[in-house]
């Protein structure tokens, strides 16, 4: 019987990863990201943590978070020229791979950790599809998604960090980025997202959310 690769997020952590989280995170507090109350608490859990997925919700809702946090949402190293595709990247080898949705009266749901390629296909007829990519890692630094709504809803989610180009046209329908839900915090390895295709009689929405599980609202600081 072979051994179940364990998901990126859940492999062991070193200390050097917890030293160089540690740094990341005191780095934010010179910056004024964080206060000295959530630097201690984040401090805490970054030496009590075990696996990748303990260090995601220190760093999570901080720029860059992924250059610090391999098992981090959205970290996944452009290769160099020569390199193998992204897709191969055997820390990843155990993430679902899906490149395309469908929902033909009917509902399908694509979230948590996956590994997103250069190109994800959703077609929904008298449906809905969510496609929640706040959790996912790009393959690629630019994903296109391909959202075609008939009599149907097709709704994609992103993090604060990511970039979003929406292309799309809809006819009797609406096509659109909906109101954020979380302030974007866009840095210089953000990725992004392109969304095209038609809404016919239907609805294709792009909308920036908060991490799940995540109960602040960052639209503004006080």
């Amino acid at each position: 019987m072979d051994a179940e690769v364990p998901r990126p997020d859940q492999l062991r952590i070193s200390d050097d990863d917890r030293h160089r989280t540690a740094e990341f995170l005191r780095e934010a507090a010179g910056e004024g990201r964080i206060d000295l109350d959530e630097l201690d608490e984040r401090l805490d859990a970054t030496y009590a943590a075990k696996v990748y997925a303990d260090l995601v919700p220190v760093v999570i809702d901080l720029p860059d978070a992924g250059s610090v946090v391999p098992g981090a949402p959205g970290m996944l190293p452009v290769p160099a020229p020569g390199q193998p595709p992204a897709l191969q990247h055997p820390m990843y080898a155990g993430l679902p791979q899906p490149t395309s949705s469908l929902a033909v009266m009917s509902g399908q749901d694509r979230k948590g950790a996956w590994l997103v390629g250069p190109t994800h296909n959703a077609l929904t007829l008298m449906g809905g599809i969510t496609i929640d990519l706040r959790e996912a890692v790009f393959a690629t630094p630019e994903v296109v998604i391909n959202a075609n709504a008939v009599m149907g809803a097709v709704d994609v989610h992103v993090n604060a960090w990511t970039r979003v180009v929406v292309e799309g046209v809809g006819i009797m329908g609406a096509f659109e980025e909906g109101r954020a839900k979380v302030a974007p915090e866009i840095g210089p390895h953000s990725p992004l997202v392109r969304v095209k295709g038609v809404a016919l009689m239907g609805a294709v929405t792009v909308t920036r959310k908060p991490m799940p599980g995540e109960k602040r609202r960052r639209l503004g600081r006080s």
